[in-house]
């Protein structure tokens, strides 16, 4: 537990306390991701390796089927997977971890021996492009539709806006893209289905061309529409819960008390603290960007990596499984070390309370 002193504390000491503070937390922090990270990497490799049907057995019978001898089936699969097959089950996962730690991890064998790095990196940037711009007009817009619900409420904005936010918070994603196709494409015709499948058009040459970057966009608008109405709901509730909240505070009273004007005590005073946990928020859903949404890149055929997954899962590729795992797992666990980072920057008072916890 830290004990700060003000009596005896000069300016000088106590940001020195501060920083120490900061960073002890921020290594314990970093302790706990990584061990994260390693625990569920551990899980995810002896999980695979437990599912019915072993993965390395069922290789070898269909490798063997198309003509291969049992034991160049075996040094193929073996080389596809990974690992040692003559090793027993600790020995494989340390050389597991070995090869993970080096970046090597593991091909397809699937997609003709791929490395299941390569295909990732191949993937990745749609989902980072799409997902990432819808997190970046949900933030936007959420914020300012939730704002405007805070100083309307009760007004028949507040109830038409909230009644919207919490009906859209309510719906599945994947029923808001099934009628996104359905109306768009079918009933109202206003977008090409073939335009709401696949990242771009077939023969277009990708590059930062104008006639590339308005195939994609073409291609990914409904997708991207489709995130952000499933995903908007709720940081508009969040927000008008927050806007409302700090609206009762004695310093915005007193705010208002001195003449300022409502713009300047919504930026000066109501703005910063109603936004500070969605930041946070916006930290955290930073890392689940690289997941994707399996469901909505399969049902559009978006090749991202939640398509990626998907396709890995039914084609029980499980080299690539543990791969998208373990990127999807580093994302998540280091976006919610940034997110405490962040929010410690917003805040240093975080990090004397989690010190003294």
């Amino acid at each position: 537990m830290t004990t700060i002193t003000t009596s005896q504390t000069t300016p000088s000491t106590l940001w020195s306390t501060i920083q120490k503070i900061r960073s002890s937390y921020l290594w314990r922090r970093l302790a706990k991701a990584l061990f994260s990270i390693w625990l569920v990497a551990t899980i995810t490799f002896f999980v695979i390796r437990a599912m019915p049907g072993n993965a390395v057995d069922i290789l070898i019978q269909e490798l063997t089927a198309q003509g291969m001898s049992a034991e160049d089936a075996k040094n193929q699969a073996a080389a596809l997977m990974n690992i040692d097959l003559d090793q027993p089950l600790a020995g494989q996962y340390l050389d597991y971890l070995g090869n993970t730690l080096r970046g090597d991890l593991g091909h397809s064998y699937k997609s003709a021996g791929l490395s299941v790095t390569d295909m990732i990196v191949q993937v990745l940037p749609w989902t980072l492009f799409s997902v990432g711009l819808a997190l970046l007009i949900t933030f936007v817009v959420g914020i300012a539709l939730g704002t405007i619900m805070a100083y309307k409420r009760d007004t028949w904005i507040d109830h038409l806006l909230s009644n919207v936010a919490a009906t859209l918070d309510a719906i599945s994603p994947y029923l808001i893209g099934l009628l996104a196709i359905l109306l768009l494409g079918l009933t109202w015709k206003l977008v090409p289905i073939m335009d709401m499948r696949g990242a771009m058009s077939p023969g277009i040459k990708p590059g930062f061309t104008l006639e590339f970057l308005t195939d994609v966009f073409r291609h990914v608008r409904v997708l991207l529409l489709v995130y952000v109405l499933s995903s908007i709901g709720s940081w508009m509730l969040q927000m008008k819960s927050n806007t409302v909240a700090t609206l009762g505070e004695d310093y915005v009273t007193v705010a208002r008390a001195r003449g300022l004007t409502d713009g300047r005590i919504l930026t000066a005073y109501v703005g910063r603290n109603a936004t500070l946990p969605l930041f946070t928020r916006l930290a955290i859903s930073v890392g689940f960007v690289v997941g994707g949404s399996v469901l909505l890149e399969t049902l559009f055929t978006y090749r991202g990596i939640g398509f990626l997954l998907a396709r890995s899962i039914s084609e029980r590729d499980y080299p690539v499984m543990q791969g998208v795992f373990l990127i999807i797992t580093i994302s998540v666990v280091f976006a919610n070390l940034l997110a405490d980072y962040v929010y410690g920057w917003l805040d240093p008072r975080v990090h004397i309370m989690g010190e003294e916890n």
